[in-house]
């Protein structure tokens, strides 16, 4: 026994020392996940053209990726679906909404997108919007609710409460011209009755596109960013449709990707908003006939972004239930 005293103890140390640091990763990594699974919902109008690159409609190719997918609940909706896949019974199990939407985009209204944006503003859902949903209705609202956000704080506090906001114009889907005035665009009228601010209405498109399916370059501009998180530096897309800027959109929170193919287009093709208390982002490529989300880096990408977007989502609800 007398023998093994001189390494024991120093054992011992060594032991004293490391089981803290063990303890304490093991509270961080802890802390770090989610109390529960994150919801996923998938929503996308299942347009035929779809089955061109893929088996199954786009929205379910998803889905079906994101359910092999450890932490997640993951549901799929249409807007076949009762209340177009937008019911309370839908929105309220739902921490993060992944949507796909192209030629039916106008077929869901401003009422009906509204409880989407509202559970964004309060924080209880993010929104993760693909490539032609720059014009899906939700994401639509979701960049006037940050118009307005953006407009108000040129205020000060007292009166940013009394000021009103008024958007201009009719939203049209119609791509802008080449040389129109960014959008949104706010000015701010001062008089005796009080400050009201004008807001042109956010186009959400860009002056130019091309369906050629010729491949782009993708550059992570925000290396750092847990959406980046495992993707490459640069990498290339095989297949995909060309979008130009400029993207009439308020200036996002971070722009995590950039964009750009052989003939000098460029688009800020991965960006962040904060709306609210929630989150949006926006990511650009596809077009459902070019097999873009077969690719291992952009769903790689679109799970980075409901495990951040979700995992904060959680957190705050956890926090919520703790202090009822």
């Amino acid at each position: 026994m007398k023998r093994l005293l001189p390494v024991y103890i120093p054992f011992l140390v060594v032991l004293s020392v490391i089981s803290p640091a063990v303890r304490q990763a093991r509270c961080d990594d802890k802390a770090s996940r989610p109390e529960r699974n994150i919801r996923v919902v998938i929503w996308d109008e299942q347009q035929p053209a779809q089955k061109k690159a893929y088996p199954v409609f786009l929205g379910q190719y998803i889905a079906d990726y994101l359910k092999r997918q450890p932490g997640l609940d993951v549901n799929s909706v249409s807007i076949s679906h009762p209340q177009k896949g937008l019911g309370r019974d839908v929105l309220d199990q739902c921490d993060v909404l992944i949507w796909w939407g192209h030629v039916r985009n106008g077929d869901v209204s401003v009422k009906e997108a509204q409880p989407v944006v509202d559970r964004i503003r309060q924080g209880k859902l993010s929104l993760v919007a693909l490539h032609s949903a720059h014009w899906a209705t939700p994401f639509v609202m979701a960049m006037h609710e940050r118009a307005k956000i953006d407009a108000l704080k040129k205020l000060p506090p007292k009166e940013r409460r009394a000021a009103r906001v008024v958007f201009v114009g009719d939203f049209v889907r119609r791509p802008p011209k080449r040389d129109a005035q960014l959008s949104p665009l706010a000015t701010i009228e001062k008089n005796a009755s009080g400050t009201t601010i004008k807001i042109t209405r956010p186009n959400c498109c860009f002056p130019a596109y091309r369906n050629d399916g010729k491949p782009s370059q993708m550059t992570t501009k925000t290396p750092d960013h847990p959406i980046a998180a495992g993707v490459p530096a640069k990498f290339t897309l095989a297949h995909t449709e060309m979008y130009d800027e400029p993207f009439h959109v308020p200036a996002p929170d971070q722009v995590i990707f950039e964009e750009t193919w052989e003939l000098g287009e460029r688009f800020r093709s991965g960006s962040v908003w904060k709306v609210g208390r929630g989150r949006v982002f926006y990511f650009r490529p596809g077009h459902e006939t070019h097999a873009v989300y077969m690719e291992s880096t952009p769903m790689k990408i679109v799970e980075n972004s409901v495990r951040w977007l979700g995992g904060e989502i959680v957190k705050k609800k956890s926090r919520g239930a703790e202090g009822n």
